[in-house]
């Protein structure tokens, strides 16, 4: 639970750096925005590729990954409820914030000192990575640009950096390649610098502007949180139940469920320019209630 802990430090410390330097900075006005097109053009497609290149496919067909899919779609398809009336892109963003977890920075800790396994949240960020970001990427894009035709449709992901990098990154992991550290090392290195650029320019978003501000994003924000931290474990555990996992497993992806909300979806938000506000409240108070979520979740197993 402590480096869970440092895991949400660690988050609040970058953020906090990119609110003070656009509080007091005297920064450009782009800077925010310039942040946010690096990180999607370049430093994440880095590590998208780093880790698709690293990962297993064959990792994505567990009973416990299908209950967290199925939890996650189910809050996906709940949250567009609550925003009738906006723009396909909002909508988007809205429902990625009610069930796209942030398992690298808080699911990583969460895994190792609370579940004692890392190995458990792989296949999430895998799912993730694999499966839920490029048909995100492509939505976004067809809602952008409305596009809508099939074959345009089918074209839409070879356009972004992101999925370009993952379709990259499973060849090297399928086939095996060997690349060159030349090559790998500078990638990695970059890939290394995504996270922290997403969330200074998270923190920079925040600076000047207040949480919940009256106006169409307040209900759907609160709608995502509440799916987000309440909502999505308890559909986890259920289904978890009717499964028959075994009671650790059970545990294991009710508390991956409870975890935030992605930083990614604020960059999709900001590289879209779709739903920002949105993004940028949900993932941060989200992040807020995921502490007394795991609590909760912790008390409740130790009593049954």
């Amino acid at each position: 639970m402590i480096s869970a802990l440092s895991g949400f430090a660690v988050i609040g410390v970058i953020m906090a750096a990119g609110w003070v330097a656009g509080r007091w900075g005297r920064l450009p006005a782009e800077t925010e925005t310039v942040a946010g097109k690096l990180a999607y053009t370049v430093l994440s497609p880095c590590l998208l590729f780093t880790s698709a290149a690293a990962a297993d496919p064959g990792a994505l067909f567990t009973e416990p990954l299908l209950v967290s899919a199925a939890a996650a779609i189910i809050c996906f398809a709940l949250h567009p409820l609550t925003t009738r009336g906006r723009d396909l892109g909002a909508r988007i963003v809205g429902s990625l914030g009610a069930g796209y977890v942030n398992a690298a920075f808080i699911g990583i800790p969460v895994a190792m000192y609370v579940l004692h396994d890392t190995a458990l949240v792989v296949p999430i960020f895998m799912l993730q990575l694999l499966v839920f970001m490029p048909i995100t990427v492509t939505l976004l894009e067809i809602a952008t640009t409305g596009h809508t035709s099939w074959r345009t449709s089918l074209t839409v992901p070879l356009r972004s950096p992101l999925t370009v990098a993952v379709v990259l990154g499973i060849v090297v992991s399928v086939t095996d390649v060997r690349l060159p550290d030349v090559f790998t090392e500078p990638v990695a290195a970059m890939g290394n610098a995504a996270a922290p650029v997403v969330l200074v320019a998270f923190g920079l978003s925040l600076s000047g502007r207040r949480l919940l501000e009256p106006g169409p994003d307040r209900i759907p924000v609160l709608a995502a949180v509440i799916l987000k931290a309440v909502v999505m474990p308890a559909v986890a555990f259920l289904l978890a139940s009717a499964l028959r996992l075994t009671p650790t497993e059970t545990y294991a992806v009710t508390v991956l469920a409870a975890l935030p909300a992605a930083q990614n979806i604020f960059l999709y938000a900001q590289a879209f320019d779709r739903g920002v506000v949105l993004a940028r409240d949900t993932v941060f108070l989200s992040t807020l209630a995921c502490m007394p979520a795991l609590v909760t979740i912790a008390i409740l197993h130790t009593l049954t």
